[in-house]
């Protein structure tokens, strides 16, 4: 592989330059995210030029254009701090993830209400039942005529023993 000129070099950073506005405005490629992957693809240039690259001693040196996926690391990173997404997928994601925290939170509290009326539809069907066993056994008892005592009737609807006032 050939080494870069430094107008090489020079035209690539620009054209790394110009991809990294248009993707930290918010402009995006169909299928392309914020990241470096799709800078090198709209830059024309290879993605190891963003990594550091070994030496045969060992040690590593800064690649071509380190400096500058840093410099748009930072940039996406102090957006994002700020509240903008550029990232159409990443803000449908973070809207979905919300509206499903809030039917979450809407199913248990579907699910708590659901508990409670159950159970006072099991309260009111035990005492509806033990209503009507009463009601039935008074009924029975009347029938029986078993400790029921009549009322005189009262035939001219007067007091029995005159009136209050």
């Amino acid at each position: 592989m050939a080494r870069l000129t430094w107008d090489d070099k020079a035209r690539n950073e620009a054209a790394i330059r110009a991809a990294m506005e248009r993707i930290l405005s918010g402009n995006l490629p169909p299928g392309g995210k914020a990241d470096l992957k799709t800078l090198a693809a709209l830059a024309g240039v290879t993605r190891t030029g963003f990594y550091p690259k070994p030496n045969r001693d060992g040690t590593t040196r800064p690649g071509a254009y380190q400096h500058l996926a840093e410099e748009f690391e930072r940039r996406l990173r102090e957006l994002q701090d700020a509240g903008e997404i550029l990232d159409p997928r990443v803000a449908q994601i973070e809207r979905l993830k919300k509206e499903n925290a809030e039917l979450k939170r809407r199913i248990t509290d579907r699910n708590e209400e659901l508990t409670k009326l159950s159970e006072f539809k099991t309260l009111a069907i035990s005492r509806l039942a033990a209503q009507h066993d009463e009601i039935m056994r008074l009924r029975e008892q009347a029938a029986n005529g078993e400790n029921v005592r009549r009322l005189p009737a009262v035939g001219d609807r007067t007091a029995p023993f005159g009136s209050c006032s």
